[in-house]
């Protein structure tokens, strides 16, 4: 497959992922998915290049979903994983395996910093930890100053850890 017709699915993946998150999710949900399609479409072999579009549409969807707990009642945006896959006309089963190697091919898990939505990337209850001699303990045990450094190392997004000896 040439770059040219791997730019064309690239864009129509986007093109079916932003119509599905401008109906049902919204702008932010959309920008994950297009930061994710764009990640892929980098990729040496890129995925996309094979199988149908529908899937990886629902794929990519789900994929970012999950680790933002879209499948969640107590949490908004909510949908379940069957209304994506019905969506696009796709079986359930095949999205889901197919989202599962988009997560395990990025690392994305709950929280991940690079696809959460902000909503999500603020509530983390890790940004409330950090590590001391290797073990995890609350900022707030920290003095002021130590707290500060935390919060500007983060910031500029690296994570800082203490050692007491």
């Amino acid at each position: 497959m040439t770059k040219q017709e791997i730019k064309q699915r690239e864009e129509k993946l986007l093109e079916m992922t932003g119509t599905f998150c401008a109906q049902k999710l919204d702008d932010e949900c959309f920008q994950l998915c297009e930061k994710l399609i764009k990640k892929l479409g980098r990729k040496r072999n890129v995925p996309f290049q094979r199988g149908k579009l529908e899937i990886w549409a629902a794929a990519v969807v789900y994929a970012i979903g999950s680790i933002n707990f879209l499948f969640d009642k107590s949490f908004e945006p909510y949908m379940t994983a069957e209304q994506i896959s019905e969506y696009f006309g796709t079986k359930n089963s095949t999205v889901s395996n197919k989202a599962r190697e988009i997560k395990d091919m990025f690392d994305m898990w709950h929280f991940s910093p690079e696809f959460s939505t902000q909503k999500i990337a603020e509530s983390n209850p890790f940004n409330q930890m950090v590590m001391i001699d290797g073990f995890i303990a609350p900022i707030n045990t920290l003095p002021d100053d130590l707290q500060q450094m935390v919060k500007e190392a983060r910031a500029r997004g690296e994570d800082i850890e203490f050692h007491t000896k």
